[in-house]
């Protein structure tokens, strides 16, 4: 039993992109591929979730749930497909009649996993920076509130960003790549770890990761990026690695405590989907 909470991560990624692999293989269209191994993640997450919790507190009330669907619904699905409509007619097809020779800039011929691994190391250096600005600047951290909000974490909650900070995040991890016409198995693997490991960082499952905690962004680390404390939430802002942390000193994982209180320092911040939308512009 002292070996399960170590299995959990691995198991569930391998799964992952094992059925991704086969469906690709056997001729199922990329969508497809892509979807059908994020789906089947976010179902085992939700069933250890209900069978091995690392808090029972951290079970959400259903107004929370509501909430974070739709977050989901709107944020994370509906969004980014109008995003890269305009990406697609505002700037990538100027570019391409232009012809600029943007898509030189990428390895266009290295093998498929390696450029998808690149390409997580790229998106989470960017995003690591406007990550970590979003903690210092005050206009982008009244956008980034809305994340900081959840005050239990399950691996829903990883859907709760505010519009505009969905479309400042989509400007690194989507227009560059596309800019440089990067094969799209590698935008779908990339999407797949960062949704997948996504889910897993903001779980509320008992688990550990162990050497892992220094390559990946783990549930272990992201759980103390989520405490009320602000010595304690100004750390950790990988996505789905942690190495750019480690190398701007911006890691934290205590050994001799677990995290207390979650979200943050004002009671009356707003809970649902449309309170949340207007939050950063009245508050």
């Amino acid at each position: 039993m002292q070996l399960i909470p170590y299995l959990h991560y691995p198991v569930v990624m391998t799964i992952t992109f094992g059925l991704f692999a086969l469906m690709r293989s056997g001729g199922a269209p990329l969508v497809v591929s892509t979807y059908v191994p994020v789906l089947l993640a976010a179902g085992i997450v939700t069933l250890l979730e209900l069978k091995f919790p690392h808090r029972s507190e951290w079970r959400p009330p259903i107004s929370e749930v509501k909430t974070d669907l739709g977050f989901m619904t709107i944020v994370q699905l509906a969004f980014p497909p109008l995003m890269g409509f305009v990406f697609t007619y505002a700037l990538i097809a100027p570019a391409r009649a232009l012809n600029l020779p943007i898509s030189g800039l990428w390895p266009h011929a290295w093998p498929i996993w390696l450029q998808a691994l690149l390409m997580i190391l790229t998106v989470d250096f960017l995003r690591y920076w406007l990550h970590r600005a979003a903690h210092q600047n005050d206009t982008l951290w009244r956008l980034h509130s809305v994340h900081h909000s959840v005050e239990q974490m399950y691996w829903l909650n990883t859907a709760r960003f505010h519009l505009i900070e969905k479309g400042l995040q989509m400007t690194l991890d989507s227009l560059p790549f596309l800019l440089m016409a990067v094969e799209p198995t590698v935008l779908a693997l990339y999407y797949v770890a960062y949704a997948t490991n996504g889910f897993f960082q903001h779980c509320n499952i008992e688990l550990r990761y162990g050497v892992l905690n220094y390559i990946v962004g783990s549930a272990e680390t992201h759980r103390w990026h989520h405490s009320r404390l602000p010595r304690e939430s100004n750390a950790n802002y990988g996505n789905t690695v942690i190495v750019w942390d480690l190398l701007f000193g911006t890691w934290f994982l205590p050994k001799e405590r677990s995290v207390q209180e979650l979200g943050l320092q004002d009671p009356d911040y707003p809970k649902s989907f449309w309170a949340l939308m207007r939050a950063p512009f009245s508050r």
